[in-house]
């Protein structure tokens, strides 16, 4: 029977055995502890209701984060088609993700860059490579006028397009990600384990999500084109000021496409320090945007589009230093029949491609002098041989030093 009877619920031989002291003042302790009871009954239903609306909001919040992102499943048909002339993975618990920018015009937000002209190309590709043990973190960036041989795609409308040696931004306009993802696999000789696409509104949608993102210019920067008027010194740059600042050409370096590689790996070095700093990690205030952000910005292919696949692939991350957050260019020189383009510098690009197959360390150094085709000795863990050095940067150097 339930405590809200009364007092006449107790049996009498619980009310005998009070002995001395029964009565009205008996009665009034029953009473208290009934209260106690029913208190301590109504919290409990009120807390199990409080974790229900929490477990609700959360599985909410879950569920929209999953929903943002979109698998590439015409990619992963496509590589399957061609897996077997694909690279083997040499190193089972290492992974290589290859990082695309998109340029695409399409969609409210990112047709103010320019005309939708019914493709894009890739406006920035990086080889982000992880090492087993998630030691280090290796990003190399593919120059997009970078003379390649382009096999022969499955274009958007289903026909399929002609090998050729053209510049590499080429085979993302032509076939999409599983194209680009083939043509750096048959020129690095190195397995794609996963892809990412991001496009412009996804960028500055990050940058804004973590509250800006710092850099230090030299100089004031005063550039219509990229919509950008700055101050020289730090500056902390907002998403609509960051996208201009990695697509700047004309008033930011020295106008190459080198130039501006260095400047979006430099920048890429930066937001990583703020994402990684425990002011957005450990408060859900700051983490959720930064979540629906990135989650509303990514195309992946199947086997990462899921919230638990990108949490269990963060999680190895975490551990790694800053220091150990490195970036560099494939070593490049002017094309031969076209000063304007670019081809891979030997041996150092095939020196640097194997040790990736291999998960052998690379070393990078900023000293701006050097060249990247030029190598020289660096740390190596564990006592083992000097890892060549490659010009690069990173993401625990300070662009103002």
């Amino acid at each position: 029977m339930s405590d809200t009877a009364g007092a006449s619920s107790e049996p009498p031989e619980d009310r005998r055995a009070l002995g001395p002291g029964t009565g009205s003042s008996a009665s009034g302790r029953g009473r208290a502890r009934r209260r106690r009871r029913r208190w301590a009954w109504g919290a409990g239903i009120t807390a199990t209701v409080v974790l229900l609306a929490a477990a609700g909001a959360g599985w909410a919040v879950y569920v929209k984060l999953e929903g943002n992102i979109t698998a590439d499943e015409a990619a992963a048909a496509e590589l399957a088609r061609y897996e077997e002339e694909r690279p083997t993975a040499l190193v089972k618990d290492a992974r290589n993700i290859l990082l695309i920018g998109s340029d695409s015009r399409s969609g409210e937000g990112n047709a103010r860059y320019g005309r939708d002209a019914g493709s894009e190309r890739s406006d920035t590709v990086i080889l982000l490579h992880l090492s087993t043990g998630r030691h280090t973190a290796t990003a190399v960036s593919v120059p997009r006028d970078l003379m390649v041989a382009v096999p022969g795609c499955r274009r958007p409308d289903g026909s399929r397009s002609e090998p050729a040696f053209t510049m590499f931004n080429s085979a993302f306009a032509v076939g999409g990600s599983a194209c680009t993802i083939r043509t750096v696999e048959k020129l690095t000789g190195i397995r794609v384990d996963h892809h990412v696409v991001v496009d412009f509104d996804g960028f500055k949608d990050m940058v804004d999500a973590v509250d800006g993102v710092e850099v230090c210019l030299r100089e004031p920067v005063d550039d219509k084109d990229a919509r950008l008027k700055l101050p020289a010194g730090r500056v902390k740059l907002n998403g609509e000021q960051a996208l201009g600042y990695v697509r700047a050409r004309k008033t930011l370096g020295d106008g190459s496409d080198t130039s501006r590689m260095e400047r979006q790996q430099r920048f890429l070095g930066a937001l990583v320090n703020k994402v990684s700093g425990n002011d957005v990690l450990l408060n859900p205030v700051k983490l959720y945007p930064v979540l629906d952000a990135a989650t509303s910005s990514l195309t992946t292919d199947p086997e990462l589009a899921s919230l638990r696949s990108l949490y269990d692939l963060s999680r190895g991350l975490r551990g790694i230093p800053t220091e150990g957050v490195q970036f560099l260019t494939v070593p490049r020189e002017p094309y031969s029949g076209d000063p304007n383009r670019d081809q891979l510098a030997q041996p150092a690009a095939k020196k640097l491609f194997e040790r990736l197959r291999r998960d052998a360390p690379v070393a990078v150094n900023a000293d701006g002098n050097r060249k990247n085709t030029q190598e020289g000795p660096g740390k190596a863990p564990g006592g083992a041989s000097p890892a060549p050095t490659f010009s690069g940067n990173t993401a625990a150097e300070d662009t103002c030093a």
